[in-house]
């Protein structure tokens, strides 16, 4: 997400890197590559208008310190603006949820994702100690309730469906038994159309009339660029809704309509989809994802995805084979090289880190090298992996062969192998155990304690 206005934004204040002072000259042109960057970016031109000329207002009013260089600056300023446009420093984006019930409807496009999203808020309710209900009350596309009750299941959360009711009843039907069985959130993933019509507002319009919800989230493709745009004004004329959901987020290397979004609806993101998988569904912080945009990745959501994904039985079980001075095997690696799958593809991984710009060719060599190493890790014995101590001449040819590779492969993946085993081995030994992680991070130590008693 936003690589090429990274890149755009990022050489626009370079340029400015030598100066040792600002004049208006200077923040002209910075300005007209940062305009220049927005537009690429297919963010709205009214948009992009009041940006340039709020940074533009700014940076000539700043009074710049000597401690920090005329760069810095106009970097803080555009920082403060995108964080401002995206939703602003104070905002919230998680489910303010009371006691009583609380109700989520989810509209939109056939297309844009909304079923999968209403499995996605699923599992993230569930992952908050919620216990969520999931309402079917898509009566339009075929094989819509199929697809949620499979979702439900996966994510271990009930499914409330009745094909012999319409859409409006069956709703109200839906919060009735969420209920009557203590189930909150609800979550009514209602009917799309492949465009805006009169019948599809109507509808949903009784929908929301009979269900009263506490929230209106639209879920929007943000690859669709500007017309998602249209889109959310049209639905918020009708509806009122109170929220917006992009998916396909990690797909829009351009990010002009997660950008355009708040400042042209007015509407907050409340959450995007990262990813196919059902715990791709991250929280938007508007101060976090500025921090992406300029580079400075994001640490924060970093640690939280860890904290989430982490699973912490294999992690305890390392840490305390470590502390009997036992090392790091090549079981221990494929175990690390799963845990790190779950936490997402390896580009979302290193765009979290500040500073750190990976080549796309880098990028998949790094990415075909891990595959290469797996594959000789899975040539080997159970014996071997405990042992690598053990692969003498005719068990690395043995190897090569299973994986596909050659001899002299196999010695370089055992010598890198070996470096990694210090270096990690020393690491872990010096650094708190999982335990504590697990102490710290209360969801995942309540998950384990109920199954434990279980």
């Amino acid at each position: 997400m936003f690589e090429t206005l990274t890149d755009r934004i990022g050489k626009a204040l370079t340029r400015l890197s030598t100066h040792s002072a600002l004049t208006e000259q200077d923040v002209d042109e910075g300005l007209r590559e940062l305009r220049l960057a927005l537009l690429e970016a297919d963010v709205n031109l009214n948009v992009v208008r009041d940006f340039v000329a709020h940074v533009k207002e700014k940076a000539l009013g700043a009074n710049i310190l000597a401690t920090i260089t005329p760069l810095q600056m106009l970097t803080k300023i555009v920082y403060d603006e995108l964080v401002e446009m995206l939703g602003g420093a104070d905002f919230d984006p998680k489910f303010q949820i009371g006691t009583g019930q609380h109700v989520i409807m989810l509209v939109g496009l056939q297309g844009s994702g909304k079923t999968t999203t209403a499995g996605k808020i699923a599992m993230r309710l569930k992952s908050e100690g919620r216990r969520p209900l999931l309402v079917a009350d898509d009566l339009t596309r075929p094989a819509a309730a199929e697809q949620l009750k499979v979702l439900g299941k996966q994510v271990d959360a009930q499914v409330f469906h009745d094909s012999a009711m319409d859409p409006v009843k069956l709703a109200a039907a839906g919060v009735a038994q969420g209920a009557k069985d203590g189930l909150t959130p609800v979550i009514v993933d209602t009917a799309g159309r492949l465009a805006i019509d009169e019948a599809l507002m109507d509808e949903l319009k009784q929908v929301k009339a009979a269900i009263k919800p506490n929230e209106i989230l639209l879920v929007l493709d943000s690859m669709t660029g500007q017309d998602a745009l249209s889109t959310a004004q049209r639905f918020d004329e009708a509806l009122g809704i109170t929220g917006l959901v992009l998916t396909k987020f990690d797909g829009d290397a351009r990010g002009g309509a997660a950008l355009s979004m708040r400042a042209v609806t007015g509407k907050p993101i409340r959450l995007v989809g990262t990813g196919e998988k059902l715990d791709a569904l991250e929280y938007f912080h508007p101060e976090r994802v500025a921090g992406r945009i300029l580079g400075r990745g994001d640490v924060v959501s970093l640690v939280e995805r860890v904290a989430e994904t982490l699973d912490m039985d294999e992690a305890e079980k390392l840490e305390k084979k470590l502390r009997k001075q036992k090392n790091f095997d090549l079981e221990d690696f494929i175990t690390a090289l799963k845990q790190m799958r779950r936490m997402g593809s390896m580009r979302q991984l290193l765009n979290f880190i500040p500073g750190l710009r990976v080549t796309d060719e880098a990028l998949e060599a790094g990415q075909n090298e891990l595959k290469r190493f797996e594959a000789i890790v899975f040539s080997m014995t159970p014996e071997e992996r405990h042992e690598p101590k053990l692969l003498n001449s005719s068990r690395r040819q043995r190897i090569a062969k299973g994986a596909g590779t050659s001899v002299q492969e196999i010695n370089r993946f055992i010598e890198h192998f070996r470096q990694m085993q210090t270096m990690t081995s020393n690491l872990l030994r010096r650094t708190p155990g999982a335990a504590g992680m697990a102490q710290s991070h209360p969801t995942k130590a309540k998950a384990k304690a109920r199954k434990k008693k279980r």
